[in-house]
């Protein structure tokens, strides 16, 4: 029999890798500042973060997360959407979604 599980309250930062070159230098130069390891193929849009687990893959529309100790790894779009909120300035949080509404307006 399974049990179910909750996951625990906690932040996170992330990039969203978006079809801009400048947008993968970005996100790439944040790993890197961050202790991460991350190689960006010519030509390619993607990039290639080296995480707990191997190297992985971060394709368009993934987000880029720094974990808890550190650590960086990909994740889906549509993941992250439905697993994290945006924590804003007073502690209070916004779906992510909302969020890109609002930046897009």
């Amino acid at each position: 029999m399974s049990i179910k599980f909750r996951k625990k309250p906690i932040e996170v930062e992330a990039m969203q890798l978006i079809d801009d070159l400048g947008n993968h230098m970005t996100v790439a130069n944040w790993v890197k500042e961050n202790g991460g390891e991350v190689f960006v193929p010519p030509l390619a849009p993607c990039l290639y973060i080296e995480t707990l687990e191997g190297r992985m893959r971060a394709d368009i529309g993934d987000y880029v997360i720094r974990g808890v100790k550190g650590e960086f790894y990909p994740c889906k779009g549509d993941i992250f959407e439905a697993t994290y909120e945006r924590v804003a300035a007073d502690g209070s949080g916004v779906s992510v979604s909302e969020v890109r509404r609002d930046e897009a307006s």
